[in-house]
C-alpha cells in the first residue's frame, strides 16, 4: 500500500506539481480513500518527500555503481562513463526530475541529495588520490571532489531539463574536458623571452 501511495504521489506530482498536489488528488489515484491514505502518511509533504527520497536513491545507486566499476580505470575511460550513467539516470523520469528541482519546495528529500553528494565525492576524491602522481602539487584533493561533484550534477540536470542544442556527444565530450583538467599537470613556467636585439643578433650570426 504505501508503494501503491508513493506510486500515485509521484504520478499527481508530475501532473499537477507541487502545489495541486493534494491528499485527495493523491487517494483518488491510488484509488484509496483520503481516510485510508492517513493511516500510512501524514499528509502530502510526508508523501512528496518519499516520492524525491526513492528518486533520489535510484539515481543514485545507479550513478555510485557506474563510479565503482570504473574506479581503477585510467580518467579518460572512468569520467566519461561516470557523466554518461549520471545522464541516462537522471534522463530516465525527466518529467519526475522537473518536478522535483523546479516545482518542489525543499523537504526532507534534500538529505538524500546530501548523502549521494557526500558518497561521490568521497570517491571522486579517491580517485584523484588514486592519480596523485599525475596531478599538480597544488590539487586540493578534497575542495576539487566537492566542486567537480556538484559542477557534473548542475550541468548534468540542466542539460536534461532544457534539452539545449548540444548533441549528447558533444555535451560528454565537454564536460569530460572540463574535469579532465584537474587530472593534467600544472603547465611549466613560460620560456624565457630573448630580448629583441639577441634575436637580431642571432641571425645576423
Amino acid at each position: 500500500m504505501v508503494q501503491r501511495i508513493v506510486d500515485a504521489g509521484q504520478a499527481v506530482l508530475i501532473e499537477h506539481g507541487y502545489d495541486g498536489a493534494s491528499t485527495n488528488r493523491i487517494a483518488e489515484a491510488a484509488g484509496i480513500s483520503p481516510g485510508s491514505l492517513y493511516q500510512y502518511f501524514p499528509g502530502k509533504d510526508a508523501i512528496v518527500t518519499a516520492v524525491i527520497d526513492r528518486y533520489n536513491s535510484e539515481v543514485a545507486s545507479r550513478v555510485h555503481s557506474s563510479v565503482l566499476a570504473q574506479l581503477h580505470q585510467p580518467p579518460e575511460t572512468a569520467v566519461p562513463a561516470t557523466i554518461s550513467a549520471l545522464l541516462e539516470a537522471l534522463g530516465s523520469h525527466p518529467a519526475l526530475l522537473r518536478a522535483v528541482i523546479e516545482q518542489t519546495p525543499r523537504l526532507s528529500g534534500d538529505n538524500t541529495v546530501f548523502a549521494f553528494e557526500q558518497q561521490i565525492g568521497e570517491l571522486a576524491r579517491v580517485a584523484l588520490t588514486m592519480h596523485r602522481a599525475s596531478l599538480p602539487d597544488d590539487v586540493d584533493f578534497e575542495a576539487a571532489s566537492w566542486m567537480l561533484v556538484r559542477a557534473v550534477e548542475h550541468l548534468a540536470i540542466r542539460y536534461v531539463l532544457d534539452q539545449p542544442a548540444v548533441s549528447r556527444e558533444r555535451f560528454l565530450a565537454d564536460i569530460t574536458r572540463l574535469v579532465l583538467n584537474y587530472f593534467r599537470p600544472a603547465p611549466g613556467p613560460p620560456p624565457a623571452k630573448t630580448p629583441t636585439h639577441d634575436r637580431s643578433r642571432a641571425k645576423r650570426e
